[in-house]
């Protein structure tokens, strides 16, 4: 008879009495370890636990071959030798419940925040499921005010919908995520912090969300942890997100950064084995991040949403490096950070240009649409001529589109600029004509009320 493994456990089943398969170290380098005696036993991502003295050192198959598998350890030191034992314990499960919320968790949902421990759901969920069938979700919801007013005027959002914020290095991305985690009208926020400095955490979680922590669940793995530990938190985290959404919730899913996660699951791809394609990316990370992307979005019919924001840190702030571009194509919509306006004092750097929503079609009324499209028109032509401009060929009275474009464009600018201290912009659209009429308004007359005493009338 053949020993088959049983779901979700360390054991094989053989007929009805169960049997504890070990196998044992063969191989230690410092990025794996390989395990001899398990590979009939295991699938990929698999578990593997090594008993010692300090406990078990967890570890995931990334490869098997006929005669010993190939497992990533999520210790960034793995201190097992040859001739250690090891035994599987199936796929990593994640069991969310409400009480999560205003919790700080690891990539395996264990506390740090030292509130003490958190208790587990009656819901286990595999933290690599795949997306929900395409034909049994429901359809993108209502508009989504987030706050910001150069995204819900340029790019606004709907609930189920995902969009990337694109951006380069000290841009001003991570603020940006901080305004938008602050976004009213959901009921739960999930965070995960993905390689991010370690001193970022407490900032955002008292700084940001102060006030709001009493819906955010937090996951967190520093730039510090392993790369299966930065692997493993943003799966983690869409987990938590699918969990709330099922249970009817509007769930905002926020992941910072994609591009860090891409990196992770580089390291762990090489270990693997296989060979670098693309700037030095393996095949498979092109495949696992879509696979995570369309996890967020509408949930069944009658169920909840996942409004999924995801950042992507642009490599040399080129937007057309492989992963952005990938990424790009997958979401419904990109927010692009640019350097140069940055330098210029305007935060947040929105290229308002380059940034597009689709399906801002379903969060504009007409009015709104047909202003949107003559701004950013008048902005095109503003950004084409400055260079003419600047060198003095521009004559007022020649250009009467332009003339209106210099006029308005730099008070579009100055409405725009938004700093996170002053929190949400309720009525984007409102704010905005009422500075524009302000900024037109002729100015008053003067009046003589005197010999030499001139006075405003």
């Amino acid at each position: 008879m053949t020993a088959t493994p049983t779901s979700g456990s360390g054991q094989t089943r053989l007929d009805d009495h169960c049997l504890s398969i070990t196998g044992h170290i063969i191989d230690v380098s410092p990025q794996a370890f390989r395990v001899a005696g398990l590979s009939p036993f295991v699938r990929l991502g698999d578990r593997i636990a090594c008993p010692g003295d300090d406990g078990d050192a967890i570890g995931e198959v990334v490869r098997i071959e006929q005669a010993s598998l190939t497992v990533k350890p999520f210790a960034n030191r793995f201190v097992r030798g040859v001739k250690a034992p090891a035994r599987q314990i199936g796929p990593f499960m994640v069991s969310p419940s409400r009480s999560w919320k205003g919790r700080v968790l690891d990539a395996f949902g264990q506390p740090t925040d030292g509130k003490g421990p958190v208790s587990e759901g009656d819901d286990p969920r595999r933290a690599d499921a795949p997306p929900l069938p395409a034909m049994q979700r429901g359809r993108t919801g209502k508009p989504v005010a987030t706050g910001v007013r150069a995204l819900d005027i340029f790019t606004p959002l709907v609930r189920g919908q995902r969009i990337g914020i694109f951006a380069g290095s000290g841009v001003g991305k991570s603020t940006l995520m901080s305004m938008l985690a602050r976004a009213k009208g959901f009921d739960t926020v999930v965070v995960a912090l993905v390689g991010e400095r370690g001193r970022e955490v407490r900032e955002f979680l008292e700084e940001t969300m102060a006030g709001n922590l009493a819906k955010v669940v937090t996951i967190v793995a520093t730039g510090d942890e392993s790369p299966m530990m930065r692997r493993l938190a943003p799966r983690t985290a869409t987990s938590v997100a699918e969990y709330f959404r099922d249970r009817g919730d509007s769930v905002l899913l926020i992941v910072d950064s994609v591009t860090r996660l891409a990196h992770a699951a580089r390291d762990v791809a090489l270990a693997a084995g296989e060979p670098p394609v693309a700037r030095g990316y393996p095949p498979s990370v092109f495949s696992e991040l879509p696979q995570l992307l369309e996890r967020a979005g509408p949930g069944l019919e009658g169920s909840g949403s996942i409004t999924g924001i995801f950042s992507v840190l642009v490599d040399g702030d080129d937007h057309n490096d492989p992963i952005a571009d990938a990424i790009r194509g997958t979401l419904d919509g990109h927010i692009v950070l640019d350097r140069a306006i940055a330098e210029q004092g305007r935060f947040p750097a929105v290229d308002v240009l380059k940034s597009i929503s689709r399906l801002a079609d379903r969060a504009w009324n007409p009015q709104e649409r047909e202003l949107v499209s003559r701004l950013r028109s008048m902005i095109s032509r503003y950004e084409d001529t400055r260079d003419l401009r600047l060198l003095g060929g521009y004559q007022r009275g020649s250009d009467q589109t332009l003339d209106q474009a210099v006029d308005l464009v730099p008070h579009v600018y100055e409405h725009l600029v938004q700093h996170p201290e002053e929190g949400p912009c309720k009525q984007p659209f409102e704010d905005l004509s009422a500075r524009l009429k302000k900024s037109f308004q002729p100015p008053a007359p003067v009046v003589p009320t005197g010999p030499g005493k001139p006075a405003a009338g």
